[in-house]
């Protein structure tokens, strides 16, 4: 018997929260009342059962992918390894690095599948699945640091673009990371693509072997984690603005080379205050924390 997870309307009834384990979603839909009401209906029968999928596979997910060798069978879990196979080659990954952004592009594909919709996005924990209908825009307000407050940007994404999907990773999120960046928000063609680079920008952002960063063995901290025994940063103490300056430029570095690759549409990296911009979409500086628009989502 598939379990059942937690589903109900948030205070404003028109999002949506899905909760089941550490999947944790909030689900808007705009267009036709009927198609949304479609749609929303469809988001909940695709989420059922979705975690017991990827547990089936958790084994090999947590495995180091392998250029050209996908030996994963669910959709959602297939798409995780395409998301982080372009990086196996170079670099220790495993799927997991893409699941939040994977599982956020199948619930939207479902909705899309179901319902004509004007506008709709899914989001995971901050990383967003987002379609946009011809003249439709959705904007994006980002943080200095994740869980405080600060200086507010906004970013907007026009139906014209080709960004669908939007990821942030940082070693202050759900996720260990190998690097010291307070958030690094990636904008791509797809959530699963989105979260995987990010994952590979913040761990960039680094200084190695910088005695103002503590390092901990992630399978000490997390013994089922899927980096192993490899070091995941716990604690930065203060940098100088050239040890700032020089970490953001790491980052900053591999995010050019993604770009020209086509591997992502821009990425904004964040470091104690500073901010370091990659690809062309404007950022919107605002002094005072702005009213927070209606379909804005914080990344």
């Amino acid at each position: 018997m598939t379990r059942l997870p937690q589903i109900a309307w948030l205070s404003d009834g028109r999002r949506l929260h899905l909760q089941d384990g550490p999947i944790d979603l909030i689900v808007e839909a705009r267009g036709d009342a009927s198609q949304v009401r479609a749609a929303y209906d469809a988001a909940a029968r695709r989420f059922t059962g979705l975690l017991d999928e990827l547990c089936v596979e958790l084994t090999e997910l947590r495995k180091a992918a392998e250029p050209g060798m996908c030996p994963l069978k669910g959709v959602v879990a297939r798409r995780m390894y395409a998301a982080v196979a372009p990086y196996a080659p170079d670099c220790f990954i495993t799927p997991m690095a893409a699941v939040a952004g994977s599982v956020a592009e199948e619930i939207l594909g479902a909705m899309l599948d179901a319902a004509s919709l004007d506008q709709a996005y899914v989001n995971n924990g901050g990383d967003i699945a987002l379609h946009l209908a011809r003249g439709e825009h959705f904007s994006v307000g980002l943080m200095d640091r994740p869980g405080r407050d600060g200086v507010m940007r906004r970013m907007k994404v026009d139906a014209d673009d080709p960004v669908r999907g939007i990821a942030t990773s940082g070693r202050h999120g759900r996720s260990f990371s190998f690097g010291i960046a307070d958030a690094v928000t990636v904008l791509a063609a797809t959530a699963s693509h989105a979260d995987a680079a990010a994952t590979i920008i913040a761990n960039a952002v680094d200084l190695p072997g910088h005695p103002a960063i503590v390092r901990q063995p992630a399978n000490e901290l997390q013994p089922d984690s899927d980096l192993g025994a490899r070091l995941v940063t716990r604690g930065v103490s203060e940098l100088s603005p050239t040890e700032i300056a020089a970490a953001l430029e790491s980052g900053a570095e591999c995010a050019r080379h993604l770009f020209d690759r086509g591997l992502i549409e821009g990425a904004v990296l964040q470091l104690s205050g500073d901010m370091l911009v990659v690809g062309p979409k404007d950022i919107e500086r605002q002094r005072s924390r702005p009213p927070v628009l209606e379909n804005a989502v914080h990344a």
